[in-house]
């Protein structure tokens, strides 16, 4: 948990639970770690309060699991869990896709590009924060484009939970997704070819599952 570094006095909860988000993400604070909110406190230079609304948020989102007056840790990689958190976030990107791909203009599909090329170089390197934030970038163009606040909510709710799968994956020695795949998303967005747009993110998505399933 050393990468844990002290915040700032603003969004103090949302900051906080920012920080334990991605350090469970990253494997920092491992699956069956018990954590606690006066050491977390202490780390990120906050006071307990907003360390307890952080925990709460996370344990809704399934990243911890508490037992009232004994413990809260971290949940296990659980193959089903990751499976469903896919599927539904999956539908969430097919539907923004759907909607978004009639809107996108030429930049939008420019900055879809350009994060797919670094994708491509983060795999290659090995890099997979990088990877995972480029992927980001680029998926979240046509989530933005939507405009589907309700899908941009859910995807950001459950992605977590399938990015802690693909970062062990990948620390394995496995791929993060495809940038194959990506640009074959991104040829379709460019031709305004719904349909087919739609039907790539849906193979993207069932990649995810796959991984689940290999687990």
């Amino acid at each position: 948990m050393e990468a844990i570094r002290p915040v700032g006095r603003t969004l103090l909860r949302d900051r906080a639970y920012e920080a334990i988000r991605d350090a469970i993400v990253a494997g920092e604070i491992e699956p069956g770690a018990v954590v606690r909110d006066a050491d977390l406190a202490e780390r990120l230079g906050l006071s307990r309060a907003p360390v307890r609304e952080a925990f709460s948020r996370l344990v809704d989102e399934g990243l911890l699991e508490s037992k009232p007056q004994s413990y809260t840790r971290v949940t296990p990689l659980v193959a089903a869990d990751v499976r469903d958190a896919a599927a539904v976030v999956g539908a969430m990107h097919e539907l923004a896709t759907r909607v978004a791909v009639p809107r996108l203009t030429a930049p939008d599909v420019e900055i879809m590009r350009t994060a797919n090329e670094r994708f491509a170089a983060a795999v290659a390197a090995g890099e997979v924060d990088l990877a995972l934030r480029a992927d980001d970038e680029l998926h979240d163009v046509l989530v933005r484009v939507s405009g589907n606040r309700a899908a941009a909510a859910t995807v950001a709710r459950y992605t977590p939970l399938i990015r802690r799968l693909e970062r062990r994956r990948f620390g394995e020695g496995g791929s993060c997704r495809s940038a194959g795949l990506h640009e074959r998303l991104i040829e379709t967005c460019a031709a305004g070819d719904v349909d087919g747009a739609v039907r790539v993110t849906a193979e993207i998505w069932r990649t995810l599952a796959d991984l689940a399933d290999s687990d």
